[in-house]
Formats: C-alpha cells, structure tokens, sequence
C-alpha cells in the first residue's frame, strides 16, 4: 500500500450529499488554501459499525469546525445510497442529521486513487480480469493540509474500529508544528 504522506491529496469530483442535497460535482479544491481536511474512509451505508464513526464524526464536529477543519466522508456506496442513509432514523440504523459531505465513489476510483480499496484485480484462466474480494473501501483516515499535502493516515481493516478523538489530536498535532514550529513528544494534548 502506498503511503500518501507528504504527496498532494489524489483529486476527484464525484457527486455527494450535503444537508440532503445532491452536488454532482463535489470536489476538495474548495478548501485549498482555507482550510485542513479530514477525508475519511468507511465501508458501507446501512451496517452496524459504520453508523456509530460517523455518528463520532458529528458529535466532534464542533471541535474540527472550531480547528477550522472541514470534515468529509466517502464510501463506494452510491449517492442515492447516501441519500436514503441521512433521511433514516438513526434511532433505526440510520444517519438523519449528519451535515458534513458524504461523497459517492460508485465508480471505486476515489477508494482506488487513496489506495484504500479492498480486494484486488486478477487474472481469470481466460485472460479476463476479475475482481477477488469485496470492492468496499477500508476505514481510512486521511489529513490534508490547506496546500494539499496528506500530513497524516491511518487504514485499518473493514472490522476494526477507530476513535474518532485521536483523529482530533492529530489535527492539534499539525496545527501546533504549523503555528509553533514545535514537535510535539508522544502522548501530546493541546493545552485548549
């Protein structure tokens, strides 16, 4: 697997759904030079882990807005997907309320370019390409700068959880570099 760090976030424009409204061409370059991203990675709408990262996302959102960090998530599921996921209750599985960007990557080029697909291409005895596994994206975590430029990320198996606070931290860790020109040791915590 590649590591991203320290190159330019791979670009895309794909659709999404934001405050229920479909953008067919959603894009990071909106944030280029303004803000910090926080672009994740999760597998699937309507399954039982999923729901509860997001969930974390939007309850720290405040915390990232007030860091001046936009949040956005992005699964292969399609942007109707998405669509019928935020108007379910979450008290039924669902996601009705989240307001950051959920971008659609049906196409699993977004996934592919971040390198956080799962499964792989072969070869059939035939010569036809297959795909072995299932084409779902990993939980990824990635933090880009307001150049671009992926600072951190973290991938972990589909089943593996993640704390969306450490996520959070990174971001203070970034932020402190940029304004202090300081490292910060193992452990770090803003003083906030």
């Amino acid at each position: 697997m590649p590591v991203l760090v320290g190159r330019h976030a791979p670009a895309f424009k794909a659709p999404a759904v934001i405050d229920l409204q479909v953008e067919s061409d959603f894009s990071l370059d909106r944030y280029l030079g303004k803000q910090h991203v926080v672009l994740f990675f999760y597998p699937a709408d309507f399954s039982s882990l999923c729901p509860t990262e997001l969930w974390a996302f939007e309850e720290l959102l405040p915390e990232f807005t007030r860091r001046g960090v936009a949040v956005v998530g992005c699964s292969t599921d399609s942007v109707d997907a998405h669509g019928a996921w935020l108007r379910t209750p979450r008290a039924e599985g669902g996601i009705a309320g989240i307001t950051y960007p959920l971008v659609a990557d049906a196409a699993k080029t977004i996934a592919a370019n971040y390198d956080v697909l799962a499964g792989h291409f072969d070869r059939a005895e035939n010569g036809e390409m297959t795909f072995v596994g299932a084409p779902v994206a990993y939980r990824a975590v990635f933090l880009i700068d307001r150049a671009g430029i992926v600072r951190h990320q973290a991938v972990s198996d589909r089943p593996l959880s993640r704390r969306i606070s450490d996520t959070l931290r990174m971001v203070d860790v970034l932020q402190h570099l940029e304004t202090h020109g300081e490292l910060c040791p193992a452990n770090w915590e803003a003083d906030l």
